[in-house]
């Protein structure tokens, strides 16, 4: 539990000191953020505004997780290193989209097929080596089975379990990404449900076969390292938030979204809550189902638009809501999406037991 209060802790404070230098070094650099013409006229104000602050988070993370195994003498366990892999790795296909957006100072960075190929990349290698690795017990650090808050009987084959990694990967960075659209809403909605994963870690590892045996114990690989990380991933969003909220001070680009929703796949995968995950990430559930209604709609109806624009939080902007009101309504949202995720993953305990 020492190490879980000191990952978060100090997490909590390397964003909080270190996004202020942030600041200071990428306006000195110029690394603004360029706005689309086509969105909301009230986003012209942020042009310039600094981006790529995921770099913060990214680096709070990771340093949290290795102090916080440092000074309490525990050795780092092969799910938290993979999931700190999953999380840099997708981190930097974002910084890349991100700095050729800010150095060519264009909207588009990344091409479609190169970023998607980034993704792919990182999912492919952190599922074949998260397969690999089995621990005393023959336990990987993920399973074959997916997952609802255990894993259901049947498993699926080797090569369907990598491209399953990939779709939930793939699916939930893109979701993070399409959230951060308006101040504070992604970084926020974000420390809920890592917040929700932590209390997750901690109850499975209470509950572990290896410790307490049972009909209805936990098969989850190294539960208490993965509650560190999940803590510093708290911390880390709560301290970004600080400048992150409106009106932002500096944005985490790409950088920050596409690394906090691979860390959310991973979390959900190494604690067989696939399934789950939609409920506790229900804003991010239904911000994508916006942009998935729009497009099928434009085509289905010919041109004809279901919502003024997507992803869903731009739609309630042109409709006149203010922006601080939009995400904080939206945080509600996600705030009772998380309690429900929370309380179906106890009941489920509480009806087995």
């Amino acid at each position: 539990m020492r190490a879980i209060l000191l990952g978060g802790g100090i997490a909590l404070l390397g964003t909080l000191l270190g996004t202020r230098l942030a600041i200071q070094l990428l306006v000195a650099r110029g690394y603004g953020q360029l706005i689309r013409d086509d969105g909301p006229t009230t986003h012209h104000t942020k042009r310039g505004t600094p981006t790529m602050g995921g770099l913060v988070v990214m680096a709070s993370v990771v340093l949290g997780y290795a102090f916080a195994v440092l000074l309490t003498q525990t050795r780092p366990s092969a799910s938290a290193l993979l999931l700190l892999f999953l999380f840099v790795g997708l981190g930097l296909v974002g910084f890349l989209d991100d700095y050729i957006k800010v150095s060519k100072q264009r909207s588009l960075g990344l091409r479609t097929k190169a970023k998607v190929g980034g993704q792919t990349l990182v999912a492919v290698v952190f599922a074949v080596l998260a397969l690999q690795f089995p621990d005393e017990n023959d336990r990987g650090t993920i399973s074959q089975g997916v997952s609802f808050t255990r894993d259901f009987s049947w498993e699926l084959p080797l090569g369907l379990v990598v491209v399953w990694v990939l779709i939930m990967v793939a699916g939930t960075s893109n979701a993070v990404n399409l959230t951060d659209g308006l101040d504070g809403l992604a970084i926020g909605s974000s420390a809920m449900v890592f917040a929700a994963y932590t209390l997750v870690n901690i109850w499975q590892n209470n509950q572990s076969c290896a410790n307490h045996p049972g009909p209805r114990c936990y098969e989850v690989r190294d539960p208490l390292d993965l509650a560190i990380v999940a803590a510093a991933l708290t911390g880390a969003c709560f301290g970004f938030l600080w400048w992150n909220a409106p009106p932002a001070k500096i944005f985490m680009g790409d950088t920050g979204s596409l690394s906090l929703g691979g860390a959310l796949a991973g979390l959900a995968i190494m604690t067989r809550t696939e399934m789950l995950l939609l409920v506790l990430g229900g804003l991010f559930v239904i911000i994508t189902l916006s942009v998935i209604l729009q497009v099928g709609w434009f085509k289905i109806s010919r041109g004809k638009r279901l919502f003024r624009m997507a992803p869903l939080q731009h739609h309630f902007e042109l409709k006149g809501w203010a922006e601080v009101t939009i995400v904080i309504r939206f945080w509600i949202i996600c705030g009772l999406s998380v309690g429900a995720g929370m309380g179906v993953f106890y009941a489920e305990w509480v009806a087995g037991a």
